[in-house]
């Protein structure tokens, strides 16, 4: 599958700027939910989306916007969802961390910590029981690795051979916590996870085409009934672990290390090299920026004129009577 260059640029522009119009517009107080944001870690969702088929599972975490997009989630019904309005994509009842569209294969994001991983893994299992040929990837961060689910669900997958795809954005922190708290000294993740019987990559994720191509190594050799696969990618996010600001000033991070991640910003480097190299124009480049500003426009204003949900719907789904 050769890389569409302008279409994985578009795809993480697409979602870096929905997420700074997210974080621009949380101050006005309709958003009434919690929001993990992803910018600056566009790059895994967009990448995976475009590898992904339409019909491969996927399941994420609660910083998973970037996943539902790239998966092929609706826009309007993400910002619909996020502002709780009934047009969402959980009809208002779950906000940012629960975020679902089952026609495009994306199974949830959930706001508990490694919730997700057995429910992608059960995914995996089903496809393998129904002889199918597709994949379930499981979206997941640095701290998932200290939940006991991912160990059980992680031995299970290499145990029955599941076309299950780990992947995981290590983005140095669980919170505010940074790895050296949380892990022992000179652990490296992808060689742990290795030693549980999975196929392992690794990639830095300010390499964007390198890390295109290891994903499609990946989920190829897991839809080739390889068993699952695990890949950890390096990441970084600019903004707080929760919310719209920025909080460097709580000192768990130094502004050093700050500023040197951005520097090597995956949308901005890769924008730059494409236009330096003749890939792309300056006219295509505005004419991917007014796209992007136009679909996220819409979806705001979309969400903005939905309606809250009737009383009637907290009765819908329930299984009490």
């Amino acid at each position: 599958m050769k890389i569409n260059k302008k279409e994985l640029l578009f795809r993480m522009a697409r979602i870096r700027k929905v997420e700074e119009t997210i974080a621009e517009k949380y101050s006005e107080q309709e958003m009434r939910c919690p929001t993990h944001l992803s910018i600056g870690q566009e790059l895994v969702g967009a990448a995976a989306g475009m590898i992904l088929q339409p019909n491969d599972y996927a399941v994420s975490t609660h910083r998973g916007h970037a996943h539902y997009l790239g998966k092929g989630g609706d826009m309007n019904a993400m910002v619909a969802e996020i502002y709780g309005k009934v047009d969402g994509c959980a009809r208002g009842r779950g906000g940012s961390m629960h975020l679902v569209d089952q026609k495009v294969g994306f199974m949830g994001t959930t706001a508990i910590v490694g919730n997700s991983i057995p429910v992608g893994v059960g995914l995996g299992l089903s496809i393998k029981m129904a002889n199918e040929t597709r994949v379930s990837a499981i979206f997941l961060g640095d701290g998932c690795i200290e939940e006991g689910v991912f160990y059980e669900s992680a031995n299970f997958s290499a145990v029955q051979n599941l076309p299950v795809v780990f992947i995981c954005e290590n983005n140095l922190y669980s919170v505010y916590s940074p790895l050296a708290v949380r892990q022992p000294k000179g652990r490296v993740i992808n060689e742990m996870v290795h030693s549980l019987g999975l196929k392992t990559f690794v990639e830095e994720g300010e390499n964007v085409e390198d890390t295109y191509n290891c994903m499609l190594d990946a989920v190829t050799f897991a839809r080739g009934r390889n068993g699952p696969v695990f890949i950890e990618i390096s990441a970084y996010r600019w903004r707080e672990h929760c919310g719209p600001n920025y909080d460097n000033d709580l000192a768990y991070r130094t502004e050093e290390e700050f500023l040197d991640w951005k520097a090597r910003d995956p949308l901005d480097t890769y924008r730059k090299s494409l236009l330096e190299t003749g890939q792309i124009s300056e006219s295509e480049l505005c004419e991917l920026d007014e796209k992007v500003c136009a679909e996220v426009d819409a979806a705001f204003e979309f969400a903005v004129n939905s309606d809250f949900p009737d009383n009637a719907e907290a009765y819908i789904d329930e299984y009490a009577p």
